[in-house]
């Protein structure tokens, strides 16, 4: 492969921009969805989504462009594999977030880069938690979102070994999914879902094993066995993340686990998108990705002791 063209590279950067938005957009307007059975023609997508033939049609020929569906012929457009993926579970609402109140979010980056604070709350009048509570639309993007995968990442956790009668509690577990997920396949476990009130979910959904509990995870957790965390440490800074693991640590019996599904970035300059998302987690909560040695002093700090440090899976226990 050639090595492309500096110039390239800087305006697919400056271009970003406008393709998060469009993405965003298309997505709203539930094109890959409508485009499912089969290609159909601009005017026909046009007028189930109640928006302009013309304008439709040149954003969904600059997504094709770029491999985001495909005009055949002129003005008749199908999915491809990356519009088929963005009709899935999740994908949705993260193109929602990523165009709305996420796109908004990292405009003031040059100030979080120089000051290593967040941002969010200077813009939004609010910290980011407390937005997401006051505006239960979003918050219900985000739960969404949040579930999205979830389905990988129980079938993972579900290769370790585990002992019939366990009771694992989801901190900050949002809708369940996770835990539905590990359940189904470990029918001997128990478990807790463990998030702020205001969480979207459906109850009668986590069945008679799973119980919800609502609290904050900086002041209490339930006791348990295993407790899994995924994607909330890198909501937060060292000393935030520590206080959740501190209150893990206090409540948990001695040898329970705790199991951290999480990026871990590597050394090195290939891309990767946990590099990205550290930006985003920076102006949100002044959060961060982490390296293989970041984790690690984290969990000791907290008077845990790292069992595996992995992309995806980090697991302690306690002494």
């Amino acid at each position: 492969m050639s090595e492309r063209r500096p110039e390239s590279v800087l305006w697919d950067f400056l271009r970003g921009a406008t393709m998060t938005r469009a993405l965003a957009t298309v997505s709203e307007l539930g094109i890959s969805q409508a485009l499912a059975g089969g290609p159909r023609r601009v005017e026909e997508l046009a007028a189930e989504a109640g928006v302009d033939p013309d304008s439709l049609h040149r954003l969904l020929r600059a997504l094709a462009s770029d491999g985001v569906f495909a005009e055949g012929e002129p003005g008749v457009f199908r999915n491809t594999a990356a519009s088929d993926v963005l009709g899935r579970e999740g994908w949705p609402e993260f193109a929602h977030l990523f165009g709305g109140v996420f796109y908004e979010a990292v405009r003031p980056l040059g100030l979080a880069i120089r000051t290593g604070e967040a941002t969010f709350a200077e813009d939004f009048g609010t910290e980011f938690w407390s937005w997401l509570a006051e505006h239960p639309v979003e918050r219900g993007h985000f739960d969404r979102a949040m579930a999205g995968g979830k389905d990988g990442m129980a079938e993972r956790l579900a290769a370790l070994d585990w002992r019939g009668g366990e009771l694992v509690v989801d901190v900050g577990g949002g809708n369940g999914r996770l835990l539905v997920g590990l359940l189904r396949r470990l029918p001997g476990l128990r478990g807790i879902v463990f998030d702020l009130p205001e969480t979207e979910r459906d109850e009668a959904a986590l069945g008679d094993r799973i119980e919800f509990v609502a609290g904050s995870f900086f002041e209490r957790v339930p006791s348990g066995d295993a407790y899994l965390l995924s994607g909330i440490l890198h909501d937060w800074d060292d000393e935030r993340a520590g206080a959740i693991l501190v209150v893990i640590r206090a409540s948990a019996p001695r040898g329970a686990r705790v199991l951290v599904l999480e990026t871990v970035v590597p050394p090195g300059n290939d891309p990767n998108g946990a590099k990205w998302l550290d930006l985003l987690m920076l102006v949100l909560a002044r959060g961060r990705e982490r390296t293989e040695p970041e984790w690690r002093r984290l969990l000791e700090v907290a008077g845990l002791e790292p069992v595996r440090i992995e992309d995806g899976l980090i697991e302690a226990r306690c002494p």
